[in-house]
Parts: structure tokens; sequence; C-alpha cells
């Protein structure tokens, strides 16, 4: 059998139970693999790290380094999240790197989609580089590789963004959760502990906001970005919408139109709303929402983001339009 396909014998992981058997086989492979080597993990704070990062934790503890890079880039609280339950309540080896000033001063002026994707990339790249350069006796890259990133990209999780690293380094693989389905992932999440708003977390793209915030990122903008999207978690978590739309979150065009503050006129962001349901990603619908729960978190936006004077639903569908805007 090849290193890159599932099993057939492998059962699809759908209830605790077969979690729980399948953390107990995980660890003691771990356990076989690392043996009393140390092992490096760049943490995101995403669902397929963090159940990476909780087997290795459950396996090898101390010898596991988790880095955990803060490019400025993601949604609010997320930082802090990975910081409260790997550091303090699963007591992990977490390494936190403020790299929001090198990131966005990377990334000030550039507006190209595919520019700016190539400078998240590269730049954690490097700064995941400069970390793991600080640490003496490791053996092994964890990655939370999953089936569907062996079945698309020929093996290479491009989108964890450390494929890169130099072959100096010469990490041996460690790949625990590279067979299972994103679905499995999660129900392993769940058993082993894990917070629900870290196992069930929407996809979150590989640059973050830094494709809501579209065109050249500017810091006020992506604060305004930041903001509105925890608003709108906030209010759909409420309405009971939490795990019934697939996706949903805010981007702010690098556009300004005229709004009225305190009797003058002045210029502001507008505010899109974007809320999906798919199956595949492949094609997307739009859901029906309750206008007075537009209503509602139109007026929070307004009230509560600062430059922000219009907020817009986009209703469009995949295809013909892409769920992200750039």
């Amino acid at each position: 059998m090849e290193n890159n396909v599932r099993p057939e014998s492998m059962a699809r992981i759908t209830t605790s139970e077969l979690a729980n058997a399948f953390i107990e086989e995980q660890v003691a492979a771990l356990r076989e693999q690392i043996g009393d080597k140390k092992v490096l993990l760049a943490l995101s704070g995403g669902v397929d790290s963090s159940v990476v990062a909780a087997l290795l934790i459950k396996a090898v503890g101390d010898q596991l380094t988790c880095v955990h890079v803060n490019h400025g880039l993601l949604r609010k609280g997320e930082p802090e999240q990975v910081i409260e339950v790997f550091r303090n309540q699963m007591n992990a080896n977490l390494v936190y790197v403020d790299a929001v000033d090198r990131f966005l001063d990377k990334l000030a002026g550039i507006d190209d989609p595919e520019e700016k994707r190539k400078i998240i990339g590269e730049e954690f790249i490097r700064v995941f580089e400069e970390e793991a350069r600080k640490l003496t006796d490791v053996a092994f890259l964890a990655q939370g590789t999953i089936y569907p990133d062996i079945l698309e990209s020929d093996g290479v999780k491009a989108h964890h963004n450390v494929g890169g690293l130099p072959e100096d380094l010469k990490f041996e693989l460690c790949e625990p959760v590279k067979f299972l389905y994103k679905d499995e992932v999660r129900v392993v999440g769940k058993a082993l502990g894990l917070p629900d708003n870290m196992v069930y977390r929407q996809p979150f793209p590989g640059p973050g906001l830094g494709v809501r915030c579209t065109g050249a990122i500017t810091r006020d903008r992506l604060e305004a970005v930041r903001e509105s999207d925890a608003i709108l978690r906030e209010e759909f978590a409420k309405a009971g919408l939490e795990g019934k739309v697939w996706q949903y979150f805010t981007a702010i065009p690098d556009i300004q139109s005229t709004g009225i503050k305190d009797g003058k006129r002045y210029m502001g962001w507008a505010v899109v709303i974007r809320a999906v349901n798919t199956v595949d990603a492949v094609t997307a619908s739009v859901p029906e929402l309750s206008i007075s729960l537009l209503f509602k978190i139109r007026d929070r936006i307004i009230a509560e983001v600062n430059g922000v004077n219009r907020v817009l639903f986009d209703m469009s569908e995949k295809p013909v339009s892409t769920i992200e805007w750039e």
C-alpha cells in the first residue's frame, strides 16, 4: 500500500467510540515514531493543526513545541484562544510569535490578491524557520495534513505554509490525521476535549482576513473587518444559525462612499455580509436570512465599528461568484 492511500479497512470515524479507538491507535503510533526525540508544529488554531497538537500532547507531552504565529490577519480572539487552550489548559510548550507589524509592513501598499497571498505565505515560512532554528534536537515536523489535502495536492499541504522550509533542517514529517476527512477530524477533536468553537471552526482561508480586506490592506480597515466579523458571528450564534449555515463572514472592499455623521458628510467604508451553504465548495447557495436579523447586524456594525457607514448583503451564488472576495 502506498503511503498516501487511505487504508480500505479504515472505518469512517462517526462516533466517540470510534474516535477514542483512533486516538488510542495514533498515540501508540506517535510514540513509536517519535521515541525520545522532539517534534515541532505550526499551530494555527484551526481544527486540523489543533487536533494534531492535542494528539501529540497526549502522546509525547513536552517533547512537542507548538509555534503560533500571529500575523495580524486572524479573527478576533483567535490568538488568545490558542494560548488559553494549549498553554493554559493543556500545558503545551507553546511559542507565541507576535509578527503583526512584520506582516502588515510587508503588505503595505500591495493590492494584487496573488501577490498578497505570496507575501503572507513566504513570510510565514521565514518566521517559522527562524523559530525552528532557535530550537535544538528537533527531528520531526508535525502537520495537520488531512486526506483531501493528499488527494488535491499530491501529498503537499501547501496551505499550511510549512512545505517551503529549507532542506537543511532535515525534519521528518509526522502527519497523524492524514487519512481523515474533515468531518472525522472534528469527531476526533471533540473526543480529545477541544472546545466546540475550535472543533467546529468555519473554513478560514490561509491568508486570513487579508483576502477579506480587499485591495491594499490598511490597519484601520483590517480592524474594521475583524470587528464586523465578530459581530456577525455573535449574532448568528444568538439566532441559532451556528452550525446551520456553512460559512459566514464580512468583507470590506477598498472603496469609500459618502455618509452623514453629526450632520456632516464624510467618507466611510461599506461592510459586506457574506453567508453561504455548500457541500463541496464547488458550488454554493445563499441562505434565506430574516430581515430582522440583518437589520440587527446592520445596526450593531454601524454603531460599533469605526469608519463604516454602509452594510451590504452579498446575494451572489457560486458560480459565478466565488465564496471569498479575493
